[in-house]
């Protein structure tokens, strides 16, 4: 029997009605989901972890009211930017969310790039044990006083797979496993492994919008001037005079962090534009690097490059109407 400590959240088969659009930061996923939504009658649920915060609007690149074009989007502005907010929280929510675009008779597509939103949508997530204020706060303060690498080489010395795939900065998974392996005395490597399971949702419903290197880091570079010319220091100054700071995972945010470091007196606005697009190239190696692994066990590359919009779709309706992903009352 599960219990609190071992609930792996399971998908089922609801999820038969549902698509997944992905691809790296800037790769033009915002505009395609709308398009496959207006000719599939769906509803978009969002994937971006960072546009579930309320006031995070032009650096998380949420779709305008004018982008949605009447498409009803779930998961956007569900959280306040002060608050943590897992995946366990996301899948909980989005499944909610599911729910009710079925319950409309819609077909449900999933839009967005962060990976660990998609990997708990397809295989589950353990659920942990809970958090410890008093200890994590213990570990943040040495963050601050002794560097982040401090951390890490503790983590490193209890659980080296899991400091492996974490970068040192990533301050809040370190301090997670950390957490974890003092809470249950195991590393929490060990205990995801005990739980892992095979895809729960089959991959091959997901489609990755892929550029070549050169033509996504050129969308890149024009995205970051386009946010900036759209106010993005402005919405980070509204930020961070909110009474409440922004969260560990929120003030973390690419863009955010450096612009946060501008209004400190830190750097200079010319290099902190410098470092969002630098930063945002190395997210999408990331993203890039974990949708290769996707596709190895049946998610779909498509490849954008040379193609409009309307191509996009034909392709990818194409292969739903192909393969029958979708109920024959919602096929195309």
């Amino acid at each position: 029997m599960e219990t609190s400590e071992t609930l792996q959240e399971r998908a089922d088969a609801r999820f038969e009605r549902a698509l997944f659009l992905t691809g790296a930061t800037a790769s033009g996923k915002t505009a395609l989901g709308v398009e496959l939504a207006q000719a599939l009658d769906a509803e978009i649920i969002s994937m971006d972890s960072m546009a579930i915060y309320r006031g995070m609007d032009v650096g998380a690149a949420k779709p305008t009211l004018e982008e949605r074009r009447g498409i009803a989007h779930h998961m956007l502005d569900v959280a306040q930017p002060w608050q943590e907010y897992s995946a366990i929280d996301y899948l909980r929510e989005s499944k909610r969310a599911l729910d009710d675009v079925l319950a409309r008779g819609k077909t449900a597509l999933f839009v967005g790039g962060t990976p660990l939103y998609l990997k708990t949508l397809l295989f589950g997530a353990f659920d942990g044990p809970g958090a410890d204020p008093e200890y994590r706060d213990a570990l943040r303060r040495r963050a601050a006083s002794e560097g982040v690498d401090s951390l890490w080489r503790e983590l490193d010395a209890c659980d080296h797979a899991t400091a492996l795939r974490l970068h040192p900065n990533d301050v809040k998974r370190v301090v997670r496993a950390l957490e974890v392996y003092r809470l249950t005395g195991k590393p929490i490597s060990e205990r995801q492994r005990e739980f892992s399971a095979p895809p729960l949702v089959s991959p091959g419903r997901v489609f990755i919008l892929t550029w070549r290197r050169e033509s996504l880091y050129a969308r890149i570079e024009r995205r970051v001037d386009l946010m900036m010319a759209s106010g993005f220091l402005a919405e980070v100054e509204r930020l961070t005079a909110l009474e409440r700071p922004m969260s560990a995972t929120s003030s973390q945010a690419v863009g955010y962090r450096e612009l946060a470091e501008v209004l400190r007196g830190e750097t200079t606005l010319e290099d902190a534009v410098v470092k969002i697009k630098q930063h945002t190239r190395n997210l999408a190696k990331r993203q890039e690097t974990w949708f290769r692994s996707l596709e190895r066990d049946g998610a779909r590359r498509v490849d954008a490059d040379g193609k409009t919009l309307d191509e996009l779709r034909d392709e990818i309706l194409e292969l739903v109407a192909r393969e029958k992903m979708l109920p024959r009352e919602t096929n195309t």
